[in-house]
């Protein structure tokens, strides 16, 4: 922790660009690996007392579990996913990188760079628990471990626990999930970390609660003209900042945080006006317009076709003047984090239910300003 790799988590907010909406959304990325790292540590400990000799649990699997908790998002970029889901895709076309793969890069470079002594055996455990997908851990020996903080196969873990709450409480929102009672009754069956089917609702306020935070905040409408605004000004500064080549090395990517936008908007650099210009709009409220939505039902999804700024624009019936470059159109999808597929049945002993809601909306916004 006292590395300043570690303490560069602090100056990334949790929730990114949130807080210019929801004003206590000023939690950091620190308290949330904080809390994880705790989970993490209560859900080893109950299932140690309960069936630690069954399942031969050795101190080592204890520290493990409670590492890749405490590092999980060590390798974040600013301003929570839009960096890489919004930034990045545009400034380098076909990238697959992923704030998960930089954090297994910045735990080697945190470990050879302050000489901790780790035993190699447990540091490639715990990069595995961090990047945990379906499939993945399906061959390794006590593969419930590695279910804990990143749970690839349901979804359910100490990850959403602690973030579902935490994000709750900062934006003032009522959050009927409460993680104790699942970690009380928490039991591993066939090698996977099993939920009483009496616990079926808890599980499910879980996902439903997820959904209402991406609905209600993650992609409010001010916060995504916000977002589209910071990522225009990333744009705009890259060329002269080069922040995209800052992360490929870890070395040099734990200098990024949330301040990069006090960079460019203290900055007299020419290059950069076009991004203060950005920078100064949002503070002065003058945010993309937010034009309208549409629900796409359910049936529809998977014949969906895309809408284009072009579009839009060849719409145009009451006689504005918008160009393809003064729109953007931001899909936004909000499931029960497994897709369409229900988690719930992917849930040991939780009963199956048809639980399973998408709800995806395209939402177009102008990059004019506020007539």
């Amino acid at each position: 922790m006292d590395t300043e790799q570690f303490q560069r988590l602090r100056d990334l907010k949790q929730l990114g660009l949130s807080y210019m909406v929801y004003p206590g959304a000023v939690h950091s990325r620190f308290e949330h690996s904080l809390g994880v790292y705790w989970l993490a540590g209560k859900a080893i400990d109950a299932i140690k007392k309960y069936q630690g000799q069954e399942l031969g649990i050795e101190h080592t699997d204890v520290l493990t579990v409670k590492l890749a908790g405490l590092l999980h998002d060590v390798g974040h970029g600013p301003f929570s996913h839009t960096f890489e889901r919004g930034f990045l895709p545009l400034v380098l076309q076909g990238s697959t990188w992923s704030h998960e793969e930089m954090s297994v890069k910045m735990i080697d470079h945190i470990v050879d760079q302050h000489k901790i002594d780790l035993d190699s055996e447990l540091l490639k455990k715990v990069k595995e628990m961090i990047t945990s997908s379906p499939g993945h851990s399906s061959q390794r020996e006590k593969r419930f471990l590695y279910d804990i903080v990143a749970n690839g196969r349901n979804g359910i873990d100490v990850d959403k626990f602690d973030y579902i709450v935490r994000d709750s409480r900062a934006c003032g929102l009522g959050c009927n999930f409460q993680h104790e009672r699942l970690m009380e009754t928490m039991h591993v069956v066939d090698d996977e970390i099993c939920y009483r089917a009496n616990d079926y609702l808890t599980v499910h306020k879980l996902f439903a609660t997820r959904a209402d935070l991406h609905q209600t905040v993650y992609t409010h409408a001010k916060v995504k003209a916000i977002e589209l605004m910071v990522i225009d000004a990333l744009v705009k500064a890259n060329p002269f900042l080069q922040i995209t080549s800052l992360i490929h090395q870890p070395s040099e990517f734990w200098k990024l945080d949330d301040s990069i936008l006090k960079t460019i908007e203290s900055s007299s650099q020419q290059e950069l006006k076009e991004s203060r210009d950005l920078i100064q709009r949002i503070r002065r409220r003058d945010l993309y317009q937010y034009c309208n939505e549409f629900s796409v039902p359910k049936e529809r999804l998977d014949h969906f076709r895309s809408i284009t700024p072009q579009d839009i624009v060849c719409s145009q019936t009451n006689g504005a003047n918008l160009k393809e470059e003064d729109v953007v159109v931001s899909y936004v999808k909000i499931d029960l984090t497994r897709g369409r597929a229900n988690p719930l049945g992917r849930s040991t002993v939780v009963k199956k239910n048809s639980a399973s809601q998408t709800i995806a909306s395209v939402i177009c916004y102008q990059h004019i300003a506020k007539m």
